[in-house]
């Protein structure tokens, strides 16, 4: 069975069922192919269960300490099987919630694996998808007019560093743990790395991370970096910076692993029951056919312009599987403006600088815009302002007064170059931040917006007055 549409996505994770419902609602007529469930890596194996683990680690962490709450909990244990549970309902109510968005939307779903086609009886043009099914149904083929490529991503691996499930693991694997490691090793401290890290360490996990880079979340403001690390290893986390992994030294005995890094010319060995191999992630573009197209790939990335169109205009990719920012909001974000950009509208493309990324540790790390170190390299004279939580009263009044607000300003304009938070709640007020940055806002307007008392998002409106020396709690 062959049936045309408007527009065709291939992979219903976020970019992709979000494009589809913006397509719904233009009147164009849509269908998802997606090989697994809707709501692809994000909801199923990235942002929603690990924020769940990372939610019920962090009310572990702090039941445990609930003594200087005044609050008498004794014997506080934890029980896994009831963490993995609650997770699992969490994703399970909001897969169901997508679902209802396809049925509302009166978007067809096929739920198997999709394959883009070359030019055919069915269309003169590359795109028509061949749909695979499992259970030995005949494949259907579905032509679109214009195709939305979001097959999202994978996690990477080191080269020799071959994943076993067991000892070697993913955050895929990971978020399928029956049971706890006492011990773990984490080759990378990125974004996903220090999350794993400090979720592990608050489940009372041994945890070791290796970097290759000279600090952990390199790619975030140093200040952040460090502070990240100090308190890291105030909860026990070995940070190990500079340390080059070395593949081929990975050895299993008697239910440990092991493996080796060279670290200030010495390899050192590391062990623990389980190594977390976080390294960024690959695009899936294999298997799906873009060998039939004259979509381009750099470095395994699918290439587009600033509206998501590929080398065939009619083909378009967002999300994970074209690089970037690699985030769910991103990718949703790139969908809408591509369907938008398919309807005939004029949608405006996206400032990356003005979007907002967040890291989910405890505590939390959150930023937007230029580090002080790019915008000194991109040649602005900047003034700064940083202003502690450990002034903010309700931080205090949270137990969670660690961190700070950093803001960086041009010296000459005023303009908001970037802003970067690490403490309690900053993936929440970052959005404050992100809606600055779209309004063009000054570190002055920040400053005289009345931010209420007693509140976290005080500490914005004090780094604020920092950047001119003016912050009325600061020292």
């Amino acid at each position: 069975m062959a049936r045309e549409y408007d527009v065709v996505i291939l992979g219903g994770g976020t970019g992709g069922y979000v494009a589809a419902v913006r397509a719904a609602q233009l009147g164009l007529s849509t269908a998802v192919v997606e090989k697994a469930k809707l709501g692809g890596t994000c909801l199923h194996a990235g942002c929603i269960p690990s924020k769940a683990l990372l939610r019920s680690a962090e009310v572990y962490h702090t039941t445990k300490k609930s003594e200087e709450f005044g609050v008498l909990a004794k014997d506080v244990s934890l029980d896994f099987s009831k963490v993995q549970a609650r997770k699992q309902h969490i994703v399970d109510q909001l897969h169901k919630g997508v679902q209802h968005l396809m049925k509302k939307g009166k978007i067809d779903v096929y739920e198997g694996i999709g394959r883009i086609l070359g030019p055919s009886i069915f269309s003169p043009l590359p795109g028509t998808i061949s749909v695979e099914y499992s259970n030995g149904q005949e494949n259907d083929m579905v032509i679109p007019k214009h195709l939305i490529i979001a097959t999202g991503s994978r996690p990477r691996t080191l080269p020799g560093l071959n994943v076993d499930g067991e000892f070697v693991i993913t955050s895929d694997e990971a978020l399928r743990l029956e049971s706890l490691p006492n011990s773990l090793v984490i080759v990378g401290g990125g974004v996903i790395g220090i999350e794993w890290a400090s979720m592990m360490a608050d489940f009372d996990v041994s945890v070791t991370v290796l970097e290759y880079a000279d600090r952990i979340l390199p790619t975030e403001d140093p200040d952040v970096s460090r502070e990240m690390q100090r308190l890291l290893k105030k909860k026990g986390v070995k940070v190990v910076t500079g340390a080059k992994v070395l593949s081929e030294t990975l050895q299993v005995s008697e239910g440990t692993v092991t493996i080796k890094a060279e670290h200030k010319g010495e390899a050192k060995a590391f062990s623990a029951d389980k190594i977390l191999v976080s390294v960024g992630r690959a695009a899936n573009t294999e298997g799906i056919g873009i060998e039939n197209t004259d979509v381009v790939l750099d470095h395994g990335f699918i290439v587009t312009n600033k509206f998501y169109q590929t080398k065939d205009s009619h083909i378009y990719a967002i999300g994970d599987v074209i690089g970037g920012m690699q985030l769910a909001h991103v990718a949703a974000h790139e969908g809408i403006i591509a369907v938008e950009k398919i309807a005939g509208l004029n949608p405006d493309p996206i400032q990356y600088k003005d979007v907002a990324r967040c890291i989910y540790s405890n505590p939390e790390a959150a930023s937007i815009g230029l580090t002080e170190e790019e915008a000194k390299e991109q040649g602005y004279d900047v003034k700064v302002g940083k202003f502690s939580f450990k002034a903010i009263g309700k931080a205090l009044v949270f137990g969670e007064s660690d961190g700070f607000v950093k803001i960086i300003a041009d010296k000459s304009t005023d303009d908001l170059l970037g802003v970067h938070m690490i403490g309690p709640h900053v993936t929440d007020l970052i959005s404050e931040a992100a809606l600055a940055k779209v309004l063009d806002a000054s570190n002055w307007e920040i400053s005289h917006t009345i931010h209420p008392h007693p509140t976290l998002s005080e500490v914005l409106g004090e780094a604020a007055l920092a950047v001119e020396g003016h912050a009325i709690h600061g020292a």
